[in-house]
């Protein structure tokens, strides 16, 4: 299925994004995915209020074989064939589907904190140079370098030492 058949599909609901996913493509509204489209068929989001409808329809979750085996994901499912030529009743699923993917934006939001607010980790004070030295980048390690002469090492940093 084409971008612009998938946005003739939804005209009834509205403007959607069409954005090719893995071997097929996400339907998308105001940043957020109310549909995946894959293998000529249409999976809508849906979660435990919506997923009722679904299971009366007789429809099942989307699922695809990776690795030899089934995997499943049950927050997309199939949509009902009929829906493919009634765009008044895809316009109402869709808006269902865009209800469930704002209610996870905002379970989401609310158990995320931003990074701002999240405390930071205390800073562990190094107990020797040997160990202050492992703990370096290897890019910030300082090459130690034998000055002809003086029996020393020095290090390659532009310095020396006197």
């Amino acid at each position: 299925m084409d971008p612009e058949h998938i946005r003739e599909l939804f005209a009834g609901f509205g403007p959607v994004d069409v954005r090719r996913m893995f071997s097929g493509a996400g339907v998308f509204v105001d940043g957020m995915m109310i549909a995946l489209v894959s293998r000529e068929v249409v999976y809508l989001k849906a979660d435990v209020e919506t997923i009722p409808s679904f299971e009366r329809e007789g429809l099942a979750p989307f699922s695809y074989m990776a690795k030899g085996s089934k995997r499943t994901i049950t927050s997309y499912w199939r949509m009902p064939d009929r829906l493919y030529d009634d765009p008044e009743e895809l316009a109402e699923w869709a808006r269902a589907s865009l209800e469930v993917a704002r209610r996870k934006a905002a379970r989401t939001a609310r158990t995320h904190k931003p990074a701002a607010t999240a405390p930071r980790p205390a800073k562990s004070r190094v107990k020797s140079r040997k160990t202050a030295r492992k703990a370096q980048p290897r890019s910030a390690k300082a090459r130690k370098v034998r000055r002809p002469g003086s029996g020393r090492s020095g290090t390659s940093a532009g310095r020396s030492r006197r």
